[in-house]
């Protein structure tokens, strides 16, 4: 049987309604950059839920990469009227917790702690201001292990009655692709590195045995000229 025709089949970047979960309209959204976050922000705005931004990311290294990363991401919200949390940039307490995981690969332990460690903050700050559900826009990224987000997620909000976990997908339906369209569009800056300080060095040395050159901080710009130091 022949599958029946859709007069109106959707576009390439056609985004679904979004209902988060209990049908709860207000999220607390962790963001971890402007990129990452572009499309998620612009999907649940077209959907009608309400959010605010709750930037959490001591393992950004160095602070000039921080400061860049937290400033696109305050300037897309500001564009939007979307509320933006500023949280704490407590660099040694991450450090901490990193303690003899410097030589794990990405998606290993450390960035399992990691992960756990900026939703542990979220949580609480969804907890103690009225938030009923989080979510994250670390997921979208295709070089990040969506199970290894989810079940920090879900281990974050699990002290926290009343409190959910938004594990929707936002890679589905284009939204990756749409990512990057936001991204060029915006001229956000492209960071290079996961963020800490240990992916910093690991993609350096990568770059060294392909003879590339070393990661510019403060350098490279979706679909813009090189911007300089």
């Amino acid at each position: 049987m022949s599958k029946p025709q859709n007069d109106n089949p959707p576009t390439e970047f056609q985004r679904p309604v979004l209902t988060p979960p209990n049908g709860e309209t207000k999220v607390l959204l962790h963001s971890c950059c402007a990129p990452c976050s572009g499309e998620v922000m612009e999907a649940m705005l077209a959907s009608g839920v309400e959010y605010t931004i709750f930037f959490y990311n001591p393992n950004i290294h160095p602070e000039r990469e921080y400061l860049l990363r937290k400033d696109e991401n305050i300037r897309f919200a500001e564009k939007h009227g979307v509320p933006f949390i500023d949280a704490d940039y407590d660099t040694d307490n991450w450090f901490e917790r990193a303690k003899g995981m410097e030589w794990e690969p990405e998606r290993g332990i450390r960035c399992t702690m990691c992960f756990d460690m900026r939703f542990e903050r979220t949580a609480l700050y969804a907890h103690e201001h009225g938030f009923p559900v989080m979510t994250s826009s670390l997921g979208i990224s295709r070089w990040k292990d969506m199970k290894q987000i989810n079940g920090s997620g879900e281990r974050a909000v699990a002290p926290y009655e009343g409190l959910s976990y938004w594990d929707y997908n936002w890679r589905k339906g284009g939204g990756s692709a749409r990512m990057i369209e936001i991204s060029k569009r915006e001229e956000f800056y492209q960071q290079e590195y996961c963020g800490c300080v240990y992916s910093l060095r690991d993609t350096n040395r990568h770059r060294r045995n392909t003879g590339r050159k070393a990661i510019e901080i403060g350098v490279q710009y979706y679909n813009a000229d090189t911007k300089g130091e």
